[in-house]
């Protein structure tokens, strides 16, 4: 009878989880899609804000394009509305089996995740708008008639803008993992100059074939991986004090 007990017991446990779960990512959905078609009621708004930081005029050549567009905007404007609610829902799913430090520690890595993502996308931005649309559109050199479509440059915009968006990430999950035990400090001292050649080949894919722009670039991601050794480094000396006043309670 025990077993039996104790088979239920885990498939009501496996049931009860499975259903929090699913009520996460509805909440989740949710926030995503009213955040989307607030993002499709403002995207002319939005476009007109991009199309002021460029010294030429979008062009369409399909009427697909035109809701491509309206369609992008409101996608990024719903991934970055709905980061920090999936971000808390994660907390919230994670919350019983934390204790009640560990959920005080770890519920401030919600802000820090969406305003370090948010950073990652203006600083992306910047860099494409100040430093690696300039020099391409210098290439031309009025060589070339000047047609920029809407899907092209937008394409472009976010494939060069996201991963720094991403990569402005590091620092909370060096702390998460530290916090976790995963990761320490001295790893990722020990792999520094892998880190830097990994940064550096992303810079180098993300710029211009421009040694002056790719450093510019790859500086500030190089800083960043300091930083992260640092509060990895903060979060990991937390731990270890918090561990060795463990163990001098337990031998007295």
């Amino acid at each position: 009878m025990s077993d039996n007990q104790s088979m239920e017991e885990k498939e009501m446990n496996l049931t009860g989880h499975l259903s929090e779960l699913r009520n996460r990512i509805i909440v989740t959905a949710i926030f995503f899609i009213l955040f989307f078609i607030g993002g499709l009621v403002f995207s002319k708004d939005i476009y007109i804000f991009f199309q002021n930081d460029i010294p030429f005029k979008l062009t369409v050549i399909s009427p697909g394009e035109i809701i491509w567009i309206h369609f992008t905007l409101a996608a990024v404007v719903a991934i970055v509305g709905t980061l920090p609610i999936f971000v808390l829902q994660v907390w919230l799913f994670v919350k019983p089996g934390l204790t009640q430090k560990e959920q005080k520690a770890t519920i401030a890595y919600i802000p820090a995740v969406f305003f370090l993502f948010i950073g990652g996308l203006v600083f992306g931005y910047f860099m494409f708008i100040k430093l690696i649309l300039p020099f391409l559109l210098s290439l031309n050199d009025g060589m070339f008639n000047q047609m920029f479509t809407v899907d092209k440059y937008f394409r472009f915009l976010l494939r060069v803008t996201l991963p720094f968006a991403v990569l402005f990430e590091v620092p909370v999950i060096a702390m998460f993992l530290t916090a976790l035990g995963v990761l320490t400090p001295q790893f990722m001292r020990r792999t520094r100059k892998y880190a830097y050649f990994i940064l550096v080949i992303i810079s180098t894919i993300v710029t211009p074939p421009d040694f002056i722009v790719q450093l510019v670039v790859a500086v500030p991601l190089i800083l960043l991986y300091e930083i992260s050794i640092n509060l990895a480094a903060f979060v990991y000396r937390k731990k270890q004090r918090k561990h060795e006043a463990f163990m001098s309670e337990s031998e007295s």
